[in-house]
Parts: C-alpha cells; sequence; structure tokens
C-alpha cells in the first residue's frame, strides 16, 4: 500500500447555499492516494464485464428488429461499425454469437444475410415491456442527471453517451414523447449545442440522503452530516493517520448532489465530499452500478466536477472500485454489491442479464463446433490412411502372387 501524505492544513472556508451562510473549520487535511488492489469479487461481476460485448450486440439487434422483415443483409450494417461500437468486422462479429444472430443466404447474389433467433426475439419483448411499463422509472433517472448539472442543462450529445448508462431506449432522442413530459424541454446552448434543460423546484432527496433517513440519522435539513458506507477490500490495512482522516471526513456536512454549489471551495475537504456524493449518486442511477471511468470524465463541465476527478477513486477505494478487464477502467459503486438492499436495483437489469445468458451460450456452441471439426477432420484423415493402406495391402498381395507363379 503506498501513501503519499502532505502536511496538515487548517482552513476556514466560507459556504453559501442561496439562504444559508456557514463558516466551516477545515482541519488536518491530508492529501492521500492509496496504491490500487486488486479484488476478484468485483473483477468477477459478470453484468457489468459482458456489458461492454453487450452493448453492440444489443444496436445490431435493434438494426434487425427495426427492418419490417426482420433481417438484414450485412450490407446494411458492414461500414457502420464504429456507430454501433462495433470492436471489429461486423460480419466476424454477428458470427460470435450464434444464439443470437441467425446467419442465412440472401436471396440475391448469395449475400449473408441476419435474422434473430427466437430465443433473443423474446427477450427483445420482454424488454419493450419493460420500457412500457417502467416509463416513470426511466424518467425519473434522467430528471435526477440532469438537476445534478450546474446549470439544469444537458448537452444531447452527453444525454446520447449517458443512454447506455441510464437504461433509456437506443432511439430516445428520435422518438423523445415515448419517455419525456412536461417539465423537460430543449432548449439551444453555448457553441451551437441542442441540450435538454429541465425546471422543478421540488426537493430532490439522494440515495444517500433517503438511506440515512430510514436509519434516523438525517432529518433532512441543511448542513447535515452523513456518514459515507465503507467497504474496504480484503488485506486492505489503514495507517492511524489514514483512520484520523477518514473520521474527519465522514464527519463533514453533507452536500446534496442536487443543491446549489457554486460558492463552495474547489480545495476543500468538504468539496470533496461533495465530489465523493455526486459520483455514488450518478453510479446509482446507472444500469449496473457502473461506467467506464473515461465516460463520468465527459461530465465535469457540467457537473461541476473538478480537473482531477479521477483523484476521488484513489482517496476513497472502499467506496469505488476500479476494475481493468477488457481492456478499459470501469469504476464500479462497491455499496450496490455488498449491501444489495441499499440501492434500487434498475428494471432493465434483468432483461440484460438473460442477453448476457444468451451471449455465454454463443460460447458453448462455438466451443462445440471447434471440437466436432477437429473430430471430423481426425475422422477423414483417419479414413485417408486406411484407404492408403489398404491400397499398399493390395499391392504387396498382388506382388507376392505374382512372385509364386
Amino acid at each position: 500500500m503506498f501513501f503519499n501524505f502532505k502536511e496538515p492544513a487548517v482552513k476556514t472556508i466560507k459556504l453559501s447555499f442561496k439562504y444559508h451562510f456557514l463558516h466551516i473549520q477545515r482541519y488536518s487535511y491530508v492529501n492521500m492516494y492509496m496504491k490500487w488492489k486488486k479484488d476478484s469479487y468485483y473483477d468477477s461481476i459478470e453484468h457489468i464485464h459482458y456489458s461492454i460485448q453487450l452493448k453492440p450486440i444489443i444496436a445490431l439487434k435493434n438494426c434487425i428488429v427495426r427492418d419490417p422483415n426482420g433481417c438484414i443483409p450485412i450490407s446494411a450494417v458492414s461500414k457502420r461499425g464504429l456507430e454501433l461500437d462495433v470492436p471489429m468486422k461486423v460480419a466476424r462479429f454477428m458470427r460470435q454469437y450464434p444464439s443470437i444472430f441467425e446467419e442465412f443466404t440472401g436471396p440475391e447474389y448469395n449475400l449473408p444475410w441476419f435474422r434473430l433467433t427466437p430465443e433473443v426475439a423474446e427477450i427483445d419483448r420482454d424488454e419493450k415491456r419493460v420500457y412500457e411499463e417502467c416509463r416513470e422509472d426511466l424518467r425519473s433517472r434522467l430528471r435526477k442527471m440532469i438537476l445534478m448539472t450546474r446549470e439544469h442543462v444537458l448537452p444531447l450529445k452527453i444525454i446520447q453517451g449517458m443512454q447506455w448508462y441510464l437504461g433509456l431506449p437506443s432511439d430516445f432522442l428520435q422518438h423523445p414523447e415515448q419517455i419525456l413530459d412536461e417539465p423537460f424541454r430543449f432548449v439551444e446552448m453555448e457553441d451551437g449545442l441542442k441540450g435538454l434543460a429541465l425546471e422543478s423546484r421540488e426537493k430532490i432527496y439522494s440515495v444517500m440522503e433517503r438511506n440515512a433517513m430510514k436509519s434516523g440519522f438525517y432529518s433532512g435539513g441543511p448542513m447535515e452530516a452523513i456518514e459515507f458506507p465503507f467497504f474496504p477490500s480484503k488485506g486492505l490495512r489503514l495507517r492511524r493517520k489514514i483512520e484520523n482522516w477518514l473520521n474527519e471526513f465522514q464527519k463533514l456536512p453533507y452536500i446534496s448532489p442536487y443543491d446549489y454549489f457554486s460558492n463552495l471551495d474547489p480545495n476543500s475537504d468538504i468539496a470533496d465530499k461533495r465530489l465523493v456524493g455526486v459520483l455514488h449518486e450518478l453510479l446509482s442511477l446507472f444500469v449496473e452500478h457502473s461506467a467506464e471511468r473515461k465516460k463520468l470524465f465527459c461530465l465535469k463541465k457540467y457537473f461541476g466536477l473538478p480537473q482531477k476527478v479521477h483523484r476521488a477513486f484513489e482517496r476513497h477505494p472502499h467506496m469505488f472500485y476500479l476494475s481493468f478487464r477488457n481492456k478499459t477502467c470501469t469504476v464500479i459503486l462497491k455499496e450496490a454489491y455488498s449491501n444489495k438492499s441499499a440501492i434500487e436495483k434498475h428494471p432493465l437489469l434483468r432483461v440484460r442479464k438473460k442477453y448476457i445468458k444468451l451471449m455465454k451460450k454463443s460460447e458453448v456452441i462455438l466451443r462445440n463446433r471447434r471440437v466436432n471439426n477437429r473430430f471430423s477432420n481426425s475422422n477423414a484423415k483417419l479414413d485417408i490412411d486406411s484407404n492408403d493402406l489398404d491400397e499398399k495391402g493390395h499391392e504387396m498381395a498382388s506382388c507376392s502372387l505374382e512372385q509364386v507363379a
């Protein structure tokens, strides 16, 4: 374990939250970072680590579903690999999942065509039912994400980048009326960007606040302290100086991600606690309660996050786990998998797990094909060798008879 310390500092910071003005003394600030420690439990959560492959599968599935005939030639998607996040040639990718995509020869030019298998078609119908029945839940998650921003507005391109994590339908921006209601409105932003804005005066409580209220440790007033739940990895031992810093950190006021924060000192411990709260709330809204770290960096400008937001994950490994599987860095909210009753499950998670089950079935099918091909090749080789032996034996017998004669 590696620790980096700076000298303790004492500083008075002034906080202004619209109508609440407060002076807070900040003691013993410790600039601390811990070396990353591998945790096999979080590295083995299937629906998180299959998510990267599942995203282009769902995109291709939707292309087939939208076609009136329920099937498409490979030429319809072969040049859209970058758009659909396909990591290789589209045809090769689709052939890796025979339990999802069924290949057949098309009516013209012997081109390969693809349609959905009956199993995935049934899951697609289930997915549509979830979108229909849980429309209000999906709308609420989008609303909360927008209300965490500085101006309560997000560019459409940012929302599009977060669609997968929020669990919004892939054609959401083409048919926004399916999810959005009256408080949402489209606006023109700076740099010619189009955005989605929201006006709301209702009080929004974060997951942390709601859980603290249930436990009786929070009354809903401003500037109350709420302690974050810690889930240290096995074998993690903190030195006393780090433990003292964490204890002081927990005693700081909890600033809701939905509260006004512009006058907050960005170099204070309390700003660090707000940052942790924002990341906690964001991940709690997502389907897998995880996200690629680079995707979260795109939110800095609009959520008021510091330039070096990645340091929050290094300073708080007891709350966030960084997984480096699939050649990318994925941030996982530990609480969602260590205390399953604390954060509500996303309604779409059950459907995605069904897709992943089919992905694993494809792995078995391909493995069996390879075994059968090897077996067939071995049999063919044995037949050839047997024929050679028979021919040689016949030639030898013929020679022997000639010699006797």
